[in-house]
């Protein structure tokens, strides 16, 4: 659009001005006829030349051009519903975007491998609804659906070396603080709808106490109670308290950059294309029943005419090919009629809807005598039961073997892959160390073993980050060894397990500025009860340099 306006001249010149011809336009500014002309007559009457009077034609005033202003972008209609579950997303994005070279790095990482990003958004597709449903009904900011991305890679049955689990990689205590069951039934850490839930509790709660995001998802990474002790050493120092102002570690400081990274990447749809990241579609992709009874997980997909390893990726908190009654079953949306008539038609058929039932060992009992007893072998029993490793079974051990006719191998073979228990794993000859190179700092050994500081401070008992070159530290804690009871030790009463004694390894923590008994519980794994028990009353109300004392071995997950 260009406007045109015509200069009036000076008005003793306009005295002097011969007349114009009747026909000449009066001094007018003109513009594209989607605007219209305007016309003062009044003005006209005013600066007209007397009659008799001869003058320059208006055609000839000078003229200036003035640009059309730029075109605005479209408007955002967040009453409409896109049919792209990426565009839903940018539509609630809340928080504010993160820049610098850190941010560069990670966007450049995750673009040198579409591959990675491809899996990614596939793995994703089967819960990425649920979650932005989740957000927007809590009102939090829709990029928060990228967070398993930089946690488990949207993988429900990642674990970490800190025994972090699930998609939101939730370590066993916190799991515990937000009400995640993890026993031999199940562990609701992989649970895609519990775990997300307590996710966004936990998320909602520390952005409360920071009223900042990017300290929140610090917090999340690395701790509220290490956060705020950042926060106020730079108070001290009268430094800015900005998640880019604090000294924290590398992990920390590149997670929310990776988060930024992986937002930048899916706000822009052409370079979604370029890399061939297929479109999520904005529909629900599950729903949940809940049988009345208990259901393998193998009849339990067939009722719903899909593949057991589909069925696992919707219900990955599972331990056991059993899934227990009154527990909510994730079913794919456009199977749940399916489901529902077959599992009524199965029932009218008075056909079983599990195969299996509990066993308790008794005293003196061993499995190569329980398996030929219920028809399976040793090997099929220990699977079912995810006893991979060495274990030394006690009397009160639960185990799962076939009810009624039993299973055959066509059943077995159609079981998931179970989770192996932490009890079973193989204790290692010796806990894996690695010796400190010249000029290498804590975090520079944290970066190359994949095994974070705060963990390896605890494991070696270090003070603080200085190690001197040559220094050799453990990995992992070493395993503490079993001692059996002495002979004369009275039996344990029948229907009790009998329990290795085990003395716990006993650690002593200095308080600092910052802690809360929640913050050290989720530092060491233990239980906030725990702490209370081993320490007194006086643990509720924490002062700085308070010494606690904590036992690990009772702890071990």
């Amino acid at each position: 659009m260009t406007f045109r306006i015509t200069r009036a001249l000076p008005l003793a010149l306009l005295v002097l001005a011969p007349a114009a011809h009747a026909s000449d336009a009066p001094l007018s500014l003109s513009a594209a006829s989607s605007l219209g002309s305007y016309a003062a007559p009044e003005a006209s009457e005013a600066l007209a030349p007397a009659a008799g009077e001869t003058g320059t034609p208006a055609a000839t005033l000078p003229t200036t051009e003035l640009s059309a202003p730029p075109t605005l972008p479209d408007t955002i209609d967040l009453t409409a519903t896109p049919d792209d579950l990426f565009v839903r997303i940018r539509n609630g994005f809340g928080m504010p975007n993160l820049n610098g070279d850190l941010v560069l790095s990670q966007q450049q990482w995750y673009l040198n491998r579409p591959d990675y990003l491809r899996r990614m958004v596939d793995r994703s597709a089967r819960y990425l609804h649920f979650i932005v449903e989740e957000l927007e009904r809590r009102g939090m900011p829709t990029e928060l659906a990228f967070l398993p991305m930089v946690e488990s890679a949207y993988n429900p049955m990642a674990y970490s070396r800190a025994h972090a689990s699930g998609l939101w990689q939730f370590i066993p205590s916190t799991g515990k603080n937000y009400n995640l069951k993890q026993d031999w039934w199940m562990d609701q850490r992989r649970d895609i709808v519990a775990a997300t839930g307590a996710a966004l509790d936990y998320l909602q709660t520390i952005y409360d106490m920071h009223g900042d995001w990017f300290l929140a998802l610090a917090s999340y990474n690395w701790g509220e109670g290490a956060v705020a002790r950042a926060i106020k050493k730079n108070e001290a120092k009268g430094l800015p308290t900005d998640y880019q102002s604090l000294t924290m570690p590398a992990e920390t400081r590149n997670y929310v950059p990776k988060l930024q990274a992986l937002k930048n990447i899916f706000s822009n749809p052409q370079l979604l294309a370029s890399l061939d990241l297929p479109p999520v579609p904005n529909r629900a992709y599950f729903a949940t029943v809940t049988p009345g009874t208990n259901i393998d997980v193998k009849v339990a997909a067939k009722l719903a005419e899909m593949p057991v390893q589909e069925f696992v990726a919707l219900n990955p908190a599972h331990n056991r090919p059993v899934i227990k009654s009154e527990t909510p079953l994730v079913i794919p949306a456009e199977k749940l009629e399916t489901f529902q008539a077959n599992l009524e038609s199965h029932q009218e058929d008075d056909k079983p809807l599990s195969k299996w039932q509990t066993y308790t060992l008794k005293s003196g009992e061993k499995l190569e005598k329980v398996a030929p007893r219920f028809g399976i072998t040793l090997a099929d029993l220990k699977r079912v039961n995810g006893l991979n490793g060495r274990l030394k079974t006690t009397a009160g051990l639960t185990l799962l073997v076939p009810a009624g006719d039993g299973v055959g191998s066509a059943d077995m073979a159609a079981l998931p892959e179970q989770p192996r228990l932490p009890s079973a794993d193989p204790a290692p000859a010796k806990a894996a160390a690695v010796v400190v190179r010249k000029g290498e700092t804590l975090a520079a050994v944290a970066r190359r073993t994949g095994v974070g500081a705060a963990e390896l401070r605890r494991i070696n008992r270090l003070a603080g980050d200085r190690i001197a070159p040559g220094t050799k530290l453990l990995l992992a804690a070493a395993p503490a060894p079993a001692t059996t009871a002495p002979a004369t030790k009275p039996a344990v009463r029948a229907g009790k397990a009998a329990v290795a004694a085990r003395k716990p390894r006993v650690t002593r923590y200095t308080v600092k500025r910052g802690d809360t008994l929640y913050s050290i519980a989720r530092q060491f794994k233990v239980e906030q009860q725990d702490l209370l028990r081993w320490n007194g009353p006086a643990t509720k109300a924490l002062q700085p340099g308070q010494q606690l004392t904590i036992q690990l071995a009772q702890n071990d997950d």
